[in-house]
């Protein structure tokens, strides 16, 4: 009996102790690995009609008619507005009677030319005859002379009278008001009926496919731009670059289709310190307006071997980034990283976890330093959007 006793008060022992070791805690792990990572910029950008034309009459005169709707598609040379044409016609009527006019005194001219030179001919040999005075001879060959000049003044007068009857064409042309460009035409700025004149603005047409959108970098971002643009064998400056854009819409949408950067501006803005930089994408329905605001987003360099993380995996204490990392040892090491960019739903890290590295993404909260882990791979949701943003 004093045998058993012993035994059971033995077991009894030894039971709390065993109970009371710690159980190592299932967790998910990312392995890091090395990869060429692109790192994307966003800045906000105000979208522009590619081509703005303002629509000014080049006559005077009152505006009798409007042709288009406004807001509608319009052609190159499609006539917008119609000003009266009364006094154009009339000037052009009152130029076609000068030029008429010049014309005839062109054939009167010509015809006493004949006249002098047939004097000329006559008197010639009888002056060398001295059948008659060589001052008669005289006479005839200064009349000829002068009928000459007055030929080429009327035909002055009839290049003139025709240079006139073109001006008052064109001028007469000019009362129907067309557009410069194809596009879109604005809301019409002035009533038919109005008095207008040179310096009135009736209309703007815009040229929406493509449609420009400018948005400004700073001198850091426009330096590693231009690094970024002759890595993938273009020249930014040239607008020769094959860096995608896209643009983000003011409702959160990602415009479908993909820009690329049209121009860079001549100078830095010495008040901010950025650089106006113009996109250009494709518009095919003219969805996208001037005065929209985007935000523009780009490639502005490839990280070579960088390292990325999941952001469910980052924990802040005191200003301090920190990630659990699962050692060899199968224990959760609490470590402190300096974190890069944001890619997507990772974060780019500058230093703190080398690759290799098996970073834990689940139960933080229930992890302390030194806690035994069994860790397993991530699902495939995690792994995959981590391994996909590192392409």
């Amino acid at each position: 009996m004093l045998v058993l006793a012993g035994a059971l008060v033995t077991g009894c022992g030894k039971a709390p102790a065993a109970a009371g070791a710690p159980q190592a805690m299932p967790v998910s792990v990312v392995q890091v690995e090395p990869s060429d990572v692109p790192v994307s910029n966003e800045w906000v950008g105000t979208l522009d009609g590619y081509v703005n034309a303002q629509i000014q009459p080049q006559a005077n005169g009152y505006l009798i008619k409007q042709n288009y709707r406004e807001g509608a598609q319009v052609a190159k040379g499609q006539i917008l507005f119609e000003i009266d044409p009364r006094p154009f016609q009339a000037a052009l009527d009152q130029a076609k009677g000068q030029l008429a006019q010049a014309q005839g005194q062109v054939l009167q001219a010509q015809a006493q030319l004949g006249l002098a030179e047939i004097n000329v001919k006559r008197d010639t040999p009888l002056a060398q005859a001295r059948a008659i005075a060589q001052s008669q001879l005289d006479n005839d060959v200064q009349q000829k002379a002068q009928t000459e000049a007055s030929v080429q003044s009327a035909k002055a007068s009839v290049a003139a009278a025709e240079a006139a009857v073109e001006n008052a064409q064109l001028n007469l042309g000019f009362t129907h008001v067309r557009s410069l460009i194809s596009g879109v035409a604005g809301q019409a700025t002035t009533q038919v009926g109005n008095l207008v004149n040179t310096q009135s603005v009736l209309t703007a047409v815009s040229q929406l496919n493509p449609i420009k959108v400018y948005f400004s970098i700073s001198d850091a971002e426009y330096l590693a731009l231009i690094q970024r643009a002759r890595g993938a064998g273009g020249d930014l400056l040239k607008s020769e670059t094959a860096i995608p854009l896209t643009l983000a819409l003011a409702n959160g949408e990602v415009y479908p289709f993909k820009g690329h950067i049209e121009f860079v501006d001549r100078q830095m803005n010495p008040q901010t310190g950025a650089i106006r930089i113009a996109a250009a994408f494709p518009n095919p329905n003219n969805i996208l307006r001037p005065g929209q605001y985007g935000r523009v987003r780009g490639e502005t360099q490839l990280r070579h071997n960088a390292l990325l993380i999941p952001q469910v995996a980052v924990q802040e204490l005191q200003g301090l980034q920190q990630v659990y990392v699962a050692g060899n040892d199968n224990k959760a090491h609490l470590t402190t990283v300096q974190l890069g960019p944001q890619i997507g739903t990772n974060w780019l890290v500058e230093g703190g976890v080398a690759p290799g590295a098996q970073v834990i993404v689940d139960n933080l909260q229930k992890l302390r330093e030194g806690a035994p882990v069994s860790p397993h791979p991530a699902p495939a949701t995690v792994a995959s959007a981590t391994n996909a943003a590192g392409r």
